[in-house]
């Protein structure tokens, strides 16, 4: 058992602080419990209590609050009556707010921001740590909730809350201090998500029903978004049972442009320099290919600035259909005992469609003349380029993809006697996410003349084209691509919960619990280029063996010849180009190519680097001591204990080709202590220290190793990895100044001792000992033995790194505005601010600064060096405020949202990390009931059509995506029983 000696010495001060008034508590157990009054706090509600507040029958001369208001009014009395930090929202609030998802509902919370995809909410961040550091459960077991949504695939623990509809739940609790008694595996935040509870509805049939259309206005679609809740509850209040469903079907769009980051390169000419020779010996002017570089002032500058890899204008439409079920049934026999089964179901299906008209500088830059350009000395880029035997290229790519969730628990709660009870409950949950379809298509023209780009203003390029992108007669179907893969995350959890009432003002918690943890990810890959200058569809090779002259020389014959049927005219929309900017261009027609070609009668080939499991098994158990009193005249309440886990890991993967699994168990003592003082009936002082763990990232574990031959990008995993282990101490004052109201600041520290950080070097391919098969086959790399054998490659593996530290402070304030006369009563605010800092050493790769290194002449290695930054997803300021109206049957929300820049991974050739710049989002709500059974409603979503911009390069904020999504509008009705 960890001692007070062990925790960090910044928190030294803190925790004697704790220790001295928990001892003090057990000397005074004799001592009275001071009754509660009337709104005061019940201290005795812990982390294991996600029972709804019941606010009793109103008193005759008692202002009854009903609606938006009153689901905050909840939800504030379950945050006064616990002793650890905790915020929650309710089953109204999440209802009747315009939120697609569980991720949107959760932002509002102070400490929380969300990261979006396609245009709703997907992943949380809480108080500045990523969404793998935050535990989510559902209806008490810990899950995953696995999607497939956005660009890619999630392949980790993070759970993805846009799988959910937010009407299925009637309660979020967020738990941002730790409990011996919660389930560890979390430096972030414990979220329970809680569906029915039909003993707690009223005797007889309940119905709720609503049915809305959602309109986008820039997809100019219409969808459906309809739910339901029927329950009823015998007459005795012993037997209940409820059933929900909730259904959505969008189509959205984001339109915008994407560099696909910058990279520095060599170029065949620039400004009518000749960068490459025969030969050392030789100095005529090689071009496009092969020979010796020949440095110069011009050709080295153009080769160190950075240049956009892909810049492109495109669409990607979102076409997504969301159902959700829930099932709960509740049996109490007696007082002292009561049975639940809880069941729910989702599925969450996306058609994502990308359509794209580009340049693929990216590995091509040897065979492409520089005619003009313009360098930004500030930044190093090249910001404006015209350039001859560009490798013009348009795209047409379709994602399928499914995800289906589903968990089945049960509970029997039992009360032995007045002093003790217990609860035993266990169930299984299961998250597959799967792609069956992930297909690409890819014209080109390799050889393309007077095509430039200007990033002047670097979020809105004007991107042209300077040949014909409508006539088939210039292209060729040169790449056809297919990914199918699979995500399953199984668990299958079984835990006793204890509590004896040991003496007034004593209860003592233990419990044991055992969790099982299978992770699953396949993909495979239908891959090829295409070569040749004659035949059909026989030209598709699995395996590539055309020589490096033939794939990339700019007059080759590489593909098939386009024709009108295997095409489509593709026209941008409002993607916030400039004038000058190329707006029609031909892109594939993804069913007569893939019929064509043939590509799904192909065989599916193992894609090595992406198929890998890992299975951990955890065993453990937890005492907690409950204690309240009164130290003189100042109530107290406080929990403190320890939790133990015993964790066994096994990771699977391919390394060179064989299946290698690794075995290991690790021991985690958690200690925590939360203490609650109450100087007066409303205020509330919190103070909490706790030692927390997260485990590694499942994609960090894989034993062996995946590679990249588009971006020259080589990832090993590290199965040896510890978890993230931090000492996490909170200290916070709650004012609760008048009904329905609370001012209150939170300070809050986390040190981070075990940190996996990224390792990278510069590297060849063939110097890691890898197949050629862990490499796509149409890839640069997979093609050209000779970019393997180049020290081009940047290999990343993951180690255990110093640790690092995160300061914040929460500040928040909510009440309804009734000080004010006449109507202006009728209006409330929330509002709540979060300040975060924190520094972390990262391992990064920089610029190269040199354009010929060794005999060979190669380009210039990057430079690796060690940079100090926030933690991965963590923004150093967040803003959430709602102001809202309630007069009788007229209610009306306003909420906005602001987050400020973070970073989010390290990046890629050259750049120093890269993430989103700032945001704010704004949505609003009007409503009105017709009578007690009837209610109709207009939501806004995004009114700002606020875009997305994410750079590259901490320093030089370069443009990496800006895409906007629309607004959206649901029209609705709502039926009460």
């Amino acid at each position: 058992m960890a001692s007070i000696q062990e925790f960090a010495p910044a928190g030294q001060r803190l925790l004697r602080m704790m220790g001295a008034a928990s001892a003090l508590a057990i000397a005074t157990f004799s001592f009275s419990a001071h009754a509660q009054e009337t709104g005061q706090a019940d201290p005795q509600i812990g982390a294991g209590d996600t029972q709804q507040v019941d606010s009793g029958a109103p008193a005759e001369d008692e202002i009854v609050v009903t609606g938006f208001r009153q689901s905050l009014n909840q939800a504030l009395e379950l945050k006064r009556q616990s002793v650890s930090a905790v915020d929650a929202i309710v089953a109204e609030d999440i209802a009747q707010f315009p939120d697609q998802n569980l991720a949107e509902s959760l932002q509002r919370i102070p400490g929380i921001s969300i990261q979006r995809d396609g245009g709703e909410g997907r992943a949380i961040t809480v108080r500045g740590l990523g969404s793998q550091f935050t535990r989510v459960r559902v209806n008490g077991m810990e899950t995953i909730a696995t999607s497939s949504d956005g660009a890619s695939a999630n392949r980790d623990r993070a759970f993805d809350f846009n799988v959910f509809a937010s009407e299925l739940f009637t309660s979020l609790v967020v738990h941002k201090t730790a409990e011996a008694s919660l389930d560890e595996g979390s430096l972030g935040a414990v979220v329970d998500l809680n569906t029915g509870n039909p003993l707690g509805g009223r005797a007889g049939l309940s119905l709720v029903a609503s049915a809305q259309a959602s309109y986008n206005d820039l997809s100019d679609t219409v969808g459906p978004r309809l739910a339901g809740l029927l329950g009823w509850r015998n007459d005795a209040g012993t037997f209940g049972v409820s059933v929900s469903a909730a259904y959505q079907n969008t189509e959205t769009l984001e339109l915008g442009n994407n560099t696909v980051r910058w990279a520095q390169a060599r170029f065949d000419s620039v400004a009518g320099t000749p960068c490459w020779t025969n030969s050392a010996e030789d100095l005529t002017p090689r071009q496009n290919s092969g020979g010796r570089y020949l440095p110069s002032a011009v050709c080295d500058q153009a080769a160190l600035a950075f240049h956009p890899r892909i810049p492109r204008y495109g669409e990607v439409s979102h076409d997504r259909e969301r159902l959700g079920l829930t099932g709960s049934v509740q049996f109490e026999p007696s007082e002292s005992t009561r049975f639940s089964v809880d069941a729910l179901y989702s599925r969450f299906r996306e058609d994502r469609r990308e359509k794209w008209g580009e340049v693929l500088f990216r590995s091509n830059e040897r065979s492409i003349d520089i005619v003009d350009y313009e360098i930004d000395p500030e930044t190093n880029n090249l910001v404006r380029a015209t350039v001859n035997d560009a490798w013009v290229r348009t795209e047409h790519y379709l994602r399928r993809s499914e995800t289906e969730f589903y968990q089945i628990g049960g509970s029997w709660d039992q009360d032995i006697g007045d002093t003790f009870r217990f609860t035993l409950m266990g169930g299984f949950s299961r998250s597959s996410a799967d792609i069956p379809v992930e297909t690409t298509l890819v014209f080109d023209d390799r050889d393309a003349q007077g095509y430039s780009y200007d990033y002047t203003d670097s979020r809105s390029p004007v991107l042209t084209f300077g040949t014909d992108v409508t006539n088939p007669a210039n292209f060729q179907l040169a790449e056809i691509r297919d990914r199918p893969s699979n995500v399953t995350n199984k668990f299958r959890t079984a835990q006793l919960r204890t509590e004896w009432d040991v003496a007034d003002g004593l209860q003592v918690l233990a419990g044991a619990v055992y969790r099982r943890y299978d992770f699953e990810a396949e993909a495979f890959t239908r891959d090829t280029a295409v070569c040749g200058s004659s035949g059909g569809p026989d030209l598709v090779l699995g395996t590539i063996t055309c020589t490096p002259s033939s794939v990339f020389g700019p007059t080759a014959v590489y593909g098939f010849p386009v024709t009108g049927d295997l095409a489509e005219l593709f026209e941008l929309g409002n993607a916030g180009q400039p004038s000058g900017t190329t707006t029609s261009w031909l892109i594939p027609n993804l069913e007569a190519g893939t019929a064509f070609t043939g590509l799904y009668d192909r065989e599916a080939r193992p894609d090595a680097g992406n198929i890998r499991s890992v299975t951990e098994e955890v065993t453990g158990g937890y005492l907690q001591f409950n204690a309240r009193g009164e130290l003189g005249t100042l109530r107290y309440a406080l929990n403190a204990g320890i939790r133990y886990v015993h964790t066994d890991q096994s990771s699977t993967g391919l390394l060179s080709g064989v299946q290698v699994t690794v075995d290991r168990g690790y021991d985690d003592w958690l200690p925590a202590v939360n203490l609650a003082f109450y100087p007066t009936e409303d205020l509330i002082v919190r103070a909490a220290v706790a030692k927390v763990m997260t485990r590694p990232s499942l994609g960090n574990l894989t034993p062996g190793g995946s590679a990249d031959g588009f971006n020259f990008r080589i990832t090993n995993g590290n199965p040896f990895l510890q978890p993230y282990r931090a000492t996490n101490f909170d200290l916070g004052i709650e004012w609760y100044f008048a009904p329905e109201s609370v001012f209150s600041v939170a300070l809050f520290r986390k040190e981070v001792a075990s940190f996996p950080i990224s390792i990278t070097q510069t590297t060849s391919f063939d110097a890691t000992g890898l197949p050629v098969s862990v490499l796509v086959p149409s890839s640069p790399g997979a093609l050209d033995a000779d970019l393997r054998a180049a020290p081009i490659w940047t290999l990343s593996t993951q180690g255990n790194g110093e640790g690092a530290t995160l300061n914040g402070i929460e500040v928040a304030l909510q009440a309804p505005f009734t000080f004010l006369p006449g109507f202006l009563s009728n209006f409330g605010g929330i509002v709540n601010v979060t300040l975060v800092d924190s520094d972390a050493d990262y391992q990064v790769s920089g610029p190269a600064v040199a354009t010929c290194v060794g005999a060979n002449c190669a380009f210039g290695p990057l430079v690796s060096e060690t940079r100090t930054s926030t933690l991965f997803g963590l923004s150093k300021r967040a803003f959430n405020a709602t102001l809202y109206y309630e007069d009788g049957p007229f209610s009306a929300r306003g909420s906005i949202s602001y987050r400020s820049r973070y970073v989010d991974q390290n990046s890629g050739t050259g750049n120093v990390f890269e993430g989103f710049n700032s945001t704010i989002n704004l949505d609003a709500v009007l409503r009105y009931e017709i009578n007690d059974h009837f209610e109709v409603s207009i939501e806004g979503i995004n009114l700002t059509d606020e875009y997305r911009d994410r750079f590259v390069d901490i320093d030089a904020n370069r443009a990496y995506e800006n895409n906007h999504f629309g607004r959206t509008f649901l029209f609705g009705v709502r039926y009460r029983l």
